[in-house]
């Protein structure tokens, strides 16, 4: 089946947004709701694209009984075990939402080994620890060939395999949004309970939620456990549909900057925002990268710098005309509106 190219444009459009929507949601959780400047989300998010690149091709290679090197052989060993896949859907979906549970268990291990060196620090310190600890995380891809592949990179298997023609970007897209509104949806209730309120009074004011008995490093640890492993979800997600992994491609600004951006365009300590946010960034974004040649002719500059310049100026104008971004935040209600009316009776 062959699809127009619009149709294309769309579905990937779609799946990119969906993507980061699950990485925004969970930076937001972190930085919107609790206050925790984690500079370095890219940790998690190529933690997840790590475990995607290099768990379960070992696996459905052992399965399919498939010989050879698996990085040095990866090409024709996920070519093989995609036609494999093919005759074995099942087994392709389970070792899928298998390899998404790994990459969150993995993803909520690194967040809590990486809260304990800076969760005493507070401020740009914490920030500052976050983001060496992020970077790390590129170096070992690079430096280490059995992980991924070191510089080249490796093929992830396409659980997709057995969709012919065009067809695999629609149906990812559904698969991907419908992961993506599911941590949405959850994140939305966490956010909206007790817990979503504690972590604003922790992000407010640290030494009166201290007062109260409540415990802040030990909230501040597991907020950054769940939202890592969501991000690693997001991230083993993003490999999976790209159907690579290499290391370089995890940089601070893609899964670091970015987000940021995202959630403070479309309002902090907002889910809603975060919907928002991140849509018009992503279209924006995929519409220069389609558009950008025809753009040459009336561009005095290279056009390659066109995407980081309108970027940086809607990020700029945000920040001047509404720096609460364009959803504000909310207070929570702590009783419904039924049984207020019944208090003040």
């Amino acid at each position: 089946m062959v699809l127009e190219s619009e149709v294309i444009f769309f579905a990937d459009l779609m799946a990119i947004y969906a993507i980061y929507l699950i990485i925004n949601t969970s930076l937001n959780l972190e930085f919107g709701f609790a206050g925790i400047p984690n500079f370095g989300k890219v940790l998690a998010v190529a933690v997840g694209a790590f475990v995607a690149a290099s768990i379960p091709g070992r696996i459905l290679a052992s399965m399919a009984g498939i010989e050879g090197d698996y990085i040095r052989d990866n090409f024709t060993i996920i070519s093989e075990i995609n036609i494999w896949l093919v005759d074995n859907t099942g087994i392709g979906i389970i070792v899928f939402v298998l390899t998404l549970g790994i990459a969150a268990i993995i993803g909520s291990i690194v967040g809590l080994a990486s809260s304990y060196p800076g969760i005493r620090l507070r401020g740009d310190y914490l920030a500052i620890v976050l983001l060496a600890l992020g970077e790390s995380i590129r170096i070992i891809g690079n430096n280490y060939t059995p992980l991924v592949g070191g510089s080249i990179g490796v093929h992830v298997p396409d659980p997709l395999s057995f969709l012919t023609g065009d067809l695999r970007f629609p149906i990812a897209t559904v698969a991907l949004g419908g992961i993506a509104a599911a941590v949405y949806l959850y994140v939305r209730r966490v956010t909206r309970s007790p817990l979503g309120r504690l972590l604003r009074a922790v992000r407010d004011d640290e030494t009166a939620a201290e007062a109260l008995g409540k415990d802040i490093k030990s909230i501040r640890i597991r907020t950054i456990m769940m939202a890592a492993a969501l991000a690693a979800v997001g991230g083993a997600l993003y490999a999976f549909y790209v159907g690579n992994t290499i290391a370089f491609a995890y940089d601070r600004l893609s899964w670091t900057f970015w987000p940021f951006v995202m959630i403070i365009i479309g309002g902090l300590a907002n889910n809603k925002g975060v919907l928002i946010g991140t849509l018009v960034f992503v279209t924006i974004r995929k519409a220069i990268i389609y558009f950008k040649e025809y753009l040459e002719e009336f561009i005095p500059f290279d056009v390659i710098w066109l995407e980081y310049l309108l970027l940086g100026i809607i990020l700029i104008v945000v920040l001047i005309y509404r720096p609460q971004g364009i959803f504000p935040e909310k207070s929570t209600k702590t009783l419904p509106n039924s049984k207020k009316t019944w208090w003040r009776n």
